[in-house]
């Protein structure tokens, strides 16, 4: 017998996940939700689901076993708590978290309540995270020494619009900037999955465009970086630089650049070329997308962010008919989030170096 499944939010990106949770073997039920209703009749009637709601609070009182939130960053963790209240396995889009309180409001109700909970970070399934994390359980690094990861993504490509939807008619001049660390998850992902290290401190530059008319103090964000660089101490002795730019004139891209050690080391070029080394030499080695069996028709389509969401989709399936934690688990999540939250607020103090909190290791 399989589950059932509401997606909740069917704006920018959840439709992306529609066929691969609709279509997975071990789903029996699929639901849709969203609170406009011209959106959530298109995509219901696109895609032949019956079930719709308008409201999380609806499909929160329904009996659907999980929901898989895709909705704008800073209600994630509050409707991951109602959902997880509700008796629901849940699902985030990234980030999990827009502030340490949250993060740790999460963390508890995921143990209060005993519900699944798994975030939705898509570089941890992209090509190159899998290859390190496979030679890092061969022992091929040895002891980890330093890695680099970077998100660079320019707001001239297309970050003005998705900002201007995701507040829809509560956008105004106030609305405008962001904090790049406020969403470093594509980027500290790889580190921590890699290293199975979490970060411990950190130290962040902040960058000012003169005359910046987007990143501005009178905002709701308060801030003025468009794009902030951290150093980072790992729990296992190594450290890590993450970058986190909006202002960069190139294409942009999400990737490991390079993690060192004692005995091995990965290197990725900004086109995708990827090198394994030792103290011998380097190789060019290929990385594939298909790096974990995934059921039909899943394997077929395996979808954005470097093929990411077909198995974001199935791990999520997956715990929650088996009853297992999801490896990108709560406890998981916040290693993620929290750094970047923390790495914020070093820039603001001048590059202060801070302590990052962490929430224990999910349950055996």
């Amino acid at each position: 017998m399989g589950i059932s499944i509401g997606l909740v939010g069917v704006g920018q990106f959840g439709p992306a996940f529609i066929s691969s949770l609709k279509d997975h073997p071990d789903v029996d039920r699929f639901a849709l939700c969203d609170k406009d209703g011209d959106k959530l009749s298109r995509w219901a009637k696109q895609h032949e689901v019956a079930e719709t709601y308008r409201t999380l609070d609806d499909i929160c009182r329904s009996d659907i076993d999980a929901l898989y939130i895709v909705t704008q960053p800073w209600l994630h963790a509050s409707q991951a708590i109602q959902a997880m209240e509700a008796g629901k396995h849940v699902y985030t889009a990234v980030p999990a978290a827009y502030s340490l309180d949250d993060c740790d409001a999460l963390v508890k109700a995921a143990e209060r309540t005993g519900m699944l909970y798994m975030n939705g970070e898509t570089s941890y399934f992209r090509p190159d995270a899998a290859f390190c994390r496979k030679k890092a359980e061969e022992g091929a690094f040895g002891e980890f020494v330093y890695g680099e990861a970077e998100y660079l993504h320019d707001m001239s490509h297309g970050l003005y619009d998705v900002a201007k939807k995701r507040w829809g008619a509560d956008w105004g001049p106030d609305k405008t900037g962001g904090v790049p660390m406020h969403y470093p998850t594509h980027s500290t992902c790889f580190m921590v999955s890699v290293m199975k290290a979490r970060m411990t401190s950190v130290s962040c530059i902040g960058f000012r465009l003169p005359d910046d008319d987007w990143f501005r103090m009178d905002t709701v964000y308060e801030n003025e970086f468009s794009n902030e660089v951290g150093l980072f101490e790992m729990s296992n002795g190594a450290s890590a630089r993450i970058c986190e730019f909006r202002r960069v004139g190139n294409p942009g891209g999400e990737r490991v650049t390079a993690i060192y050690g004692t005995e091995g080391s990965f290197e990725q070029s900004s086109v995708g070329n990827a090198m394994w080394g030792t103290t011998s030499g380097r190789e060019e080695v290929e990385m594939t997308r298909h790096h974990e069996p995934l059921p039909e028709p899943l394997a077929s389509d395996l979808g954005g962010h470097g093929g990411s969401h077909a198995y974001l989709a199935n791990e999520f399936v997956d715990s929650v008919h088996k009853g297992r934690q999801p490896r990108i688990n709560v406890w998981e999540a916040v290693r993620y989030v929290a750094p970047g939250l923390v790495a914020h607020q070093s820039a603001m103090r001048d590059g202060e170096r801070l302590e990052i909190p962490d929430w224990g290791d999910a349950p055996a």
